[in-house]
Parts: C-alpha cells; structure tokens; sequence
C-alpha cells in the first residue's frame, strides 16, 4: 500500500538532537545505527523532536528510549547541518554534553542499534556519523 505520508528529513528538513554523554573515564557512549542515515556508523543517542517538545525533553527522551538511562544536560555543545545529498537526507540538529543520572546504558531498540559501546575519545571507529564528528569538535574546543 502507498503511503502519502512526508517524511522528516527526506521530504522536509527535519529536526533531531543528540546526546555527548561521557562516563567518569571520559570515554563517549556511542550506538551503531540499523537504519538510514549512515546506516552502520556509529552515533551519539538521539533522535527527532516531537511536535510542542523542546530540544532538552527531547534529548532526555530519546536517551532514555534508546539506552534506558536518565541524563543531565551541561551545556549545549553546538548546531549539526546533517546533509548527506546522495542518502537525500538533511537534518538540523543539536548535540548537548550530558552525563547519566541513573541507570546503566543497554539497547532498548534492537531494530535500530546493531550494538553500543562506550569509545575513548582517542581510539573511536572511524565509522562515526557527521554528527558526532560535530560534536566531538565542539566538545574538543569546549575542554580547551
């Protein structure tokens, strides 16, 4: 059946967000995408916003969706143009500095994560998505 429905970030611009979440070693909590964009590469949880949600309940919600863990947010560590022209997708999207506040990261959605890891920020995989890149960036210039 043929769905008319648009979809964000292929049909229109859409909106996401993320979360740079370290643990006490300093290493960087990272997922391995199931689905398009940059299926296979590694990203920092996230995800998209919901209508009337602002850019922190949605952080906080999709942490929590996907890893099972309740997070502080620090600081906002930049905007991410997300623009991959030959997957036709682009997207807008915040990544925030958070630390966990209760529980301990697991996959909560097998179907879009292959697997979950927590990186030394020097010995990532070089197979990490432009948004992370991102932050990893603005996160380096945040410690300078």
């Amino acid at each position: 059946m043929k769905s008319d429905a648009m979809i964000g970030g292929r049909d229109y611009i859409g909106v996401g967000c993320g979360a740079f979440i370290l643990d006490d070693e300093k290493k960087l909590l990272l997922q391995q995408r199931n689905k398009a964009p940059e299926k296979g590469f590694w990203s920092i949880p996230g995800g998209k916003l919901e209508m009337f949600e602002t850019f922190e309940e949605a952080v906080k919600r999709e942490v929590r969706e996907e890893t099972g863990v309740e997070i502080q947010i620090i600081t906002l560590l930049g905007i991410c143009d997300h623009i991959i022209e030959n997957e036709k997708s682009h997207w807008v999207s915040p990544s925030y500095l958070c630390k966990i506040t209760q529980g301990e990261p697991c996959i909560m959605e097998p179907m879009k994560h292959l697997d979950m890891q927590w990186f030394s920020l020097d010995n990532l995989p070089e197979n990490i998505t432009i948004t992370t890149k991102y932050a990893i960036e603005n996160y380096k210039k945040l410690i300078q």
